[in-house]
């Protein structure tokens, strides 16, 4: 049986406001965990009127305090812009309060533009060519292995969890999946991002992949755009909406989240109508029973147990709705009948 979790990217809808989007967070992760999806992961993002997820680490002990089973992470930390060691205390501190539900996903993605980035390194000195080392670094704070720094090796954590964090690498790319590999760490494939890459990536993965203090084999999973609905036009109907913010990413302009309405008013060029369009290669859109046999491919093509759901419609019912069909289609199991 495929195991679900949620990716939530905390988003901003049409005529609403961030304190809306969190409360609708909080919201869903309560509604998932008492559905039986076994992670739920926030993303990071910057200076973007359509996501409000700046903190993936304040929304995490948000998410926590009004869940008891769900696991709780990042998806992810973009630990480029980071201290290794401050991270390291944020999450050690989030699973000693929460024990043995915290996950810290690490991304490398700027996860805003350009001038929002050098305002995050604003003072730092080092670079993104200095990702693989923090992530080392960070890792050896976690669990008490050799840090890439040896003059790191001394500090100790506090406070220290009887259970580290369980620590994932995300991304879409080669690079990504052989640091996960080299690293002996657990891999996240955004297949939302870049589908056509996704089994030449997880196959590298495996393939170098090098036994650690963490992991002995490899363990991956994919993060999948889905929308779920009781009818296939009912779906592509809410899917709408993702099309013309597809395009609003490609512009730079990704403002809230926009009603089908909006974006069939929307008076495309044909340019952008074929940008609008691509969306349809980073998402499944249908019926629950079309959404599970595309995940059980998926998960037979790719040799995965685990996917993560990132679902986003302007109206939050249907939002929920989404995750419940697949649930149900799945039988997933609330926690108390586990």
């Amino acid at each position: 049986m495929l195991t679900l979790s949620v990716l939530d990217q905390t988003p901003i809808r049409s005529g609403g406001t961030a304190v809306q989007a969190i409360d609708e967070t909080l919201a869903l992760a309560q509604a998932t965990e008492k559905m039986g999806y076994h992670r739920y992961w926030l993303a990071e993002h910057h200076g973007t009127k359509g996501l409000a997820g700046c903190s993936p680490e304040i929304l995490i002990a948000r998410v926590a305090a009004v869940t008891s089973s769900i696991r709780v992470g990042s998806g992810g930390v973009m630990l480029s812009h980071y201290s290794p060691l401050k991270v390291a205390e944020n999450f050690s501190l989030l699973a000693t309060m929460y024990p043995n539900r915290i996950d810290v996903g690490l991304g490398r993605a700027p996860g805003g533009d350009q001038l929002t980035s050098m305002g995050m390194a604003y003072g730092s000195q080092i670079g993104v060519e200095y990702y693989p080392a923090k992530v080392i670094d960070l890792k050896a704070f976690l669990t008490d292995s050799t840090p890439a720094n040896a003059s790191l090796a001394s500090i100790k954590i506090t406070p220290k969890p009887p259970v580290p964090p369980e620590m994932w690498l995300l991304g879409s790319s080669d690079e990504s999946a052989k640091l996960a590999a080299q690293f002996g760490l657990p891999y996240s494939f955004a297949h939302f991002i870049y589908p056509e890459g996704a089994k030449a990536t997880l196959d590298l993965y495996r393939d170098v992949f090098e036994p650690s203090d963490v992991l002995s084999k490899p363990q991956a999973n994919m993060c999948v755009g889905v929308i779920c609905a009781e009818t296939q036009e009912e779906a592509e109907h809410l899917a709408l909406s993702r099309k013309l913010w597809r395009l609003q990413l490609t512009k730079g302009e990704l403002g809230p989240y926009p009603t089908p309405e909006e974006a069939e008013a929307y008076p495309y060029t044909d340019r952008e109508r074929k940008v609008a369009e691509s969306a349809n290669k980073t998402g499944l859109v249908g019926t629950p029973d079309s959404i599970k046999n595309a995940l059980e491919d998926l998960a037979g093509s790719h040799g995965l147990e685990e996917f993560m759901v990132v679902t986003i419609t302007h109206d939050f019912g249907a939002r929920v709705r989404s995750y419940e069909l697949l649930a149900d289609v799945f039988g997933l199991a609330p926690p108390e009948t586990v």
